[in-house]
């Protein structure tokens, strides 16, 4: 047994002993609401630098239910989803969503990314992220066009609702909806891993080459030359699964914004030009700048980055804004360059109210909190409100439905304690008894779920409770 490890062990037993969870012994705790993590052998990955948190994180929680939740929640992702291997003879990390085996560019770094704070005190978590910015390089130089993954890159075997995809599909894709965010969460997790470790090992000359490529896609889908390579149709009866115009979109005007023919929850969009999409896209421009000078003191490219994030800004600030009903600058969700906007809010990320979280702007920035209030009110056609719950949903799942995503997400972009300690109890009596958080579930039955394993929500979860209790650990106190 390791150093690192006797420690994590002593530690643990130290936290145990005698140890009290809002007035009950840890020990009458864990009979009540026993843990839902796999045992230690099963699980897939293990962190002593997690282990560590969780035990000290907890210590803090006040409600034993909260705490149980925690311990399933924040480690999920780790727990039960990640498959690490070599390719190409580089260190190769694959993660899957949860129930759908393929790995998603978006999910896959949201997933990990509450453990990155955490990996310049851990080797085994850094050889995690390097295999997972390899595979991201790797998939974007498949098709930068593609959403999600097969963990073969040979393999001919799409996910099976993408089977009759009328697009051009490549070995190693699991399905090829065009989502900005796509290409841009990947920089995020790049980016906030070199910052933490200064690790400079993953950012080889693939590494550079997928950059490229991302630059050239964005480019690409400015559409100020035509449509470019991109088409999408399915043979569905979900219209959100298809694409208008021969699978090009709705119509648009080339004004320099990013078109996307899908929303990151993988459904179509209405107008191709996504605002939140293009405000992450901006933010992701500008960090690979960054890292293409520190890293490869690459001035050219970091220039191309600098000026497609200053031209797309600058499309930003004359088209994709609109008013509220009392003449309020606020975003608007999706435009068409015509001057036609569409102003809703969906739970996934980006949205109006993940824009702070993504760091696309300040989280006092005023046009932010107008939008963000905005769409958590019935002006958002998917928010809903019921016995159980307030939150956001959206037409992947239909009216009614609300994303425990949404709620975790109004907590983090929140600096209002009435407002935090208040998802903290929805998001506690609406997990249906599982120790997990959902997809999406009824407005007013929380049983009514779906995807009992989905890793994204889970650690996104956890992270709430993390930040809470550092920055405001008498709310878990109380809870």
């Amino acid at each position: 047994m390791n150093t690192s490890r006797r420690s994590l062990l002593k530690l643990m037993a130290g936290a145990a002993g005698g140890a009290m969870l809002g007035g009950i012994p840890l020990v009458h705790a864990a009979s009540r609401f026993p843990s839902h993590r796999p045992p230690p052998g099963k699980r897939k990955f293990t962190s002593a630098a997690v282990e560590a948190l969780i035990a000290r994180t907890r210590a803090k929680i006040g409600d034993p239910e909260l705490a149980w939740l925690f311990e399933n929640c924040y480690p999920n992702t780790l727990d039960t989803t990640v498959q690490l291997g070599s390719l190409g003879g580089k260190p190769d990390t694959f993660i899957v969503t949860g129930d759908i085996d393929a790995m998603w560019l978006r999910d896959s770094s949201a997933q990990v990314w509450p453990y990155v704070s955490l990996a310049a005190h851990d080797e085994a978590l850094r050889r995690l992220f390097r295999g997972l910015i390899h595979r991201h390089a790797r998939c974007i130089s498949i098709d930068p066009y593609a959403n999600a993954f097969l963990p073969d890159p040979r393999a001919n075997a799409p996910l099976s609702w993408a089977q009759q995809d009328l697009t051009d599909m490549r070995p190693g894709v699991a399905e090829r909806k065009w989502e900005i965010d796509s290409l841009c969460y990947p920089i995020r997790l790049a980016h906030a891993y070199w910052q933490a470790t200064g690790d400079r090992q993953p950012f080889d000359d693939d590494w550079r080459t997928a950059m490229h490529a991302v630059l050239a896609t964005f480019r690409q889908q400015q559409r100020r030359h035509g449509p470019g390579p991109y088409h999408f149709q399915r043979p569905s009866a979900n219209p959100t699964d298809t694409q208008f115009l021969g699978g090009y979109g709705q119509p648009t005007r080339a004004v320099g914004l990013i078109h996307a023919m899908f929303r990151p929850s993988d459904d179509a969009c209405v107008y191709p030009l996504f605002i939140p999409g293009n405000l992450f896209a901006v933010s992701s421009l500008r960090q690979l700048a960054q890292l293409s000078i520190a890293l490869h003191d690459d001035r050219a490219f970091a220039g191309e980055c600098t000026a497609l994030a200053d031209e797309v800004e600058q499309a930003l600030q004359k088209f994709g804004v609109m008013r509220d009903g009392q003449g309020n600058e606020i975003w608007a969700y999706e435009v068409d360059g015509y001057g036609n906007q569409l102003f809703m809010d969906d739970a996934n990320a980006p949205g109006l109210s993940s824009l702070a979280y993504l760091g696309c702007c300040p989280g006092d920035d005023a046009r932010y909190r107008r939008s963000r209030a905005l769409a958590w009110s019935p002006r958002n056609p998917y928010f809903f409100q019921g016995r159980a719950a307030q939150g956001i949903g959206g037409p992947h799942q239909g009216l009614r439905m609300i994303w425990p995503m949404s709620i975790i997400m109004r907590g983090l972009s929140s600096d209002d304690d009435g407002e935090i300690r208040q998802c903290l109890r929805w998001l506690k009596t609406t997990h249906a008894g599982t120790g997990f958080m959902h997809e999406a579930f009824d407005q007013d039955d929380p049983a009514h779920f779906t995807r009992a394993w989905f890793a994204w929500a889970n650690t996104l979860f956890g992270e709430l409770i993390v930040q809470v209790a550092a920055q405001r650990p008498e709310l878990l106190r109380h809870a």
